[in-house]
């Protein structure tokens, strides 16, 4: 495995993630309304902004929130890392809970054809976001004791940025739109 600065911030940021996922999971079994109230802000929030029959909108719109996501927990690096860390586990959190709401009236399969096909590709690029917010903090706080020069730092992180996240968002909103509604519709 390698050592390098951003495969170790890409395996935290995971980690974290994954972590939170779990605790939204428990949290709304433990706690029904939790999950029903997340799965409501999600429904008003994101999946209400959608028109699902126009796919091409649905897939500029996802590209769009997505984006805007990805772009956040990047540049929430110069937060020290506070915003990237809030808003990965605020994802986490949210699909874990949405989860276990789907879970009661749907099986396994149901929820991999509604998560899998559209998340191979956004999971990673919300990961290597929330990584490259890490390395952007991790930048800050060596400059701050004079070790670093963070704007030659974010330059190099912003093609990383790019170069892998912004075509897995963009492939990400395709296949949400066009191929995952398919899928659904024939485990339903």
């Amino acid at each position: 495995m390698s050592n390098s600065p951003l495969t170790n911030a890409i395996i935290i940021t995971f980690l974290l993630f994954f972590s939170t996922i779990t605790v939204g999971w428990v949290g709304s079994i433990y706690h029904p309304e939790m999950g029903t109230n997340l799965m409501q802000l999600f429904e008003k929030e994101v999946a209400g902004q959608m028109n699902i029959d126009k796919p091409f909108d649905m897939s500029v719109k996802l590209f769009i929130n997505n984006f805007g996501a990805c772009l956040l927990l990047f540049l929430g690096g110069a937060s020290f890392g506070i915003l990237t860390i809030f808003i990965m586990s605020l994802n986490g959190i949210v699909i874990g809970a949405i989860m276990e709401i789907i879970h009661k009236d749907h099986s396994w399969v149901f929820i991999a054809a509604a998560l899998l096909p559209h998340g191979i590709f956004e999971i990673p690029a919300f990961i290597i976001s929330g990584a490259l917010g890490i390395l952007l903090a991790q930048s800050l706080i060596s400059e701050w004791y004079g070790g670093a020069d963070t704007a030659g730092e974010a330059q190099k992180l912003a093609r990383i940025f790019l170069l892998y996240v912004l075509p897995l968002v963009v492939v990400a909103a395709c296949v949400e739109a066009f191929i995952t509604p398919v899928i659904i519709h024939l485990v339903s």
